[in-house]
């Protein structure tokens, strides 16, 4: 199997069909991901809870994979996630790129961007235009 077909197979088990018995097979125990979550790396362990997460505030996630490159034992893709959200069935499209190194069938090493900010302003968590208005220097304030 390629690493592309590695990588989908990755989106698809453990994002789209919440298959966690997944993470084991395809991903290395010593691995942690990068840049998913700000100052933290994600091991195997925390993709369930990652998954379980987002999974509430989210209905049935399917994993778009529209460029991915292969070369040795790296992939990278650029993804789109589209979901609805669980309050109310609106749409939602948000994007991310990886970049991943396989050793076999199993991810090594994994570095992610992911657009959170796009994200939580589609299910109503960050007022719309965060990313314009804080780039003018203005402060988001919560009351």
């Amino acid at each position: 199997m390629s690493k592309a077909e590695l990588l989908k197979e990755w989106y698809q088990e453990v994002w789209e069909r919440r298959n966690f018995d997944a993470i084991e097979r395809l991903f290395n125990p010593d691995t942690m991901a990068e840049g998913l979550v700000p100052d933290m790396q994600v091991g195997p362990g925390d993709f369930r809870d990652l998954v379980m997460a987002l999974g509430h505030l989210f209905g049935e996630i399917e994993v778009e994979i529209p460029k991915i490159v292969e070369g040795g034992d790296w992939v990278s893709a650029l993804l789109r996630f589209h979901s609805t959200r669980a309050d109310n069935g609106a749409p939602i499209l948000a994007t991310g790129q990886v970049m991943a190194r396989f050793d076999g069938d199993r991810m090594v090493e994994a570095y992610n961007h992911f657009d959170f900010v796009s994200l939580f302003e589609q299910t109503g968590q960050f007022p719309q235009d965060t990313l314009p208005v804080c780039m003018t220097g203005q402060r988001l304030d919560w009351a």
